[in-house]
């Protein structure tokens, strides 16, 4: 069967008590657009911000966009509210912040469900505290509306007492351990975002990392480091060659049942054929989103 892939190469935060940048989102040539109620916006324009945003979300015009609201940590004054107003105003997700258990995520699914959220709503958790990271494979595991991990780096790096460092070097196990957790439970994830929105390169290289970890894609704060995730995040033409002329050099009938072949003078084997298929479904999937 065809796997369904959804592109999440770019992934834009924007601050839900501003109106005009929520706006703005919806021409960004963004895969998905995380309107925030949480560290963008002041505790004084918490319930401002919650109603600015569902009047957004309910007028749409986000096109092939994925709409996701991150709501306020259920420990919060505000996270329970955030929580029922966004579970049936048409996003596709609700992204809670600071998770540390796979208890939080079935309480917030529960949550969705007595608010009336359909069950194509999606739950996004981060993972951006020690027990989150120390919890990982039980979070990624919990279950019910889960879908996708997002990487909180900055608060990671904040709580580990850390610096940021150009390579990342104090944070790659711990990346690598929340990749290895979503793909064990088929989950999507997203990386961290990168703070100095001038640094062209050092977007890049961040992002030519993360991919190489395995990351699905990057979250953004910035409308400019879009062009940028989307490129690298996106399989080279190259790439979704080789894996077209893999896939058919296994679909040959003298190759069928054959678990290794040579194509191009190279071994490969049948994990290869599956990576090869993989990369040209998420390469017909970005196809699809980016055609008018």
């Amino acid at each position: 069967m065809t796997p369904v892939i959804r592109p999440r190469r770019s992934v834009l935060y924007m601050p839900g008590s501003n109106l005009k940048a929520m706006e703005k989102a919806r021409s960004l040539p963004c895969d998905a657009v995380i309107l925030d109620l949480e560290d963008a916006v002041a505790p004084d324009q918490k319930e401002f911000a919650r109603a600015q945003v569902i009047e957004t979300v309910k007028a749409g015009g986000f096109g092939k966009r994925e709409v996701i609201i991150r709501v306020n940590g259920l420990v919060t004054p505000y996270g329970r509210a955030d929580i029922a107003a966004a579970a049936t105003v048409g996003a596709h997700g609700v992204l809670v912040p600071k998770v540390d258990s796979a208890a939080e995520v079935m309480q917030a699914s529960s949550l969705l469900a007595e608010a009336g959220a359909p069950p194509e709503l999606a739950l996004w958790a981060m993972i951006e505290t020690p027990g989150g990271i120390f919890n990982l494979r039980e979070i990624a595991g919990a279950g019910g509306r889960l879908a996708v991990l997002v990487m909180g780096t900055n608060d990671l790096v904040k709580e580990m007492h850390g610096l940021h460092v150009p390579d990342r070097a104090p944070l790659v196990p711990l990346l690598s351990l929340a990749v290895l957790a979503a793909r064990g439970a088929g989950l999507s994830i997203i990386d961290g975002v990168y703070n100095d929105i001038q640094n062209e390169d050092g977007f890049h290289a961040v992002c030519t990392q993360g991919r190489a970890i395995g990351f699905d894609g990057k979250t953004l704060i910035h409308p400019n480091q879009i062009r940028a995730a989307n490129m690298v995040f996106s399989p080279a033409a190259a790439e979704v060659a080789e894996a077209r002329k893999i896939i058919s050099a296994f679909e040959l009938p003298e190759n069928k049942g054959k678990g290794a072949i040579k194509v191009d003078g190279k071994m490969v084997e049948l994990l290869h054929a599956e990576i090869a298929r993989r990369l040209v479904h998420l390469a017909d999937a970005i196809s699809a989103l980016e055609t008018p």
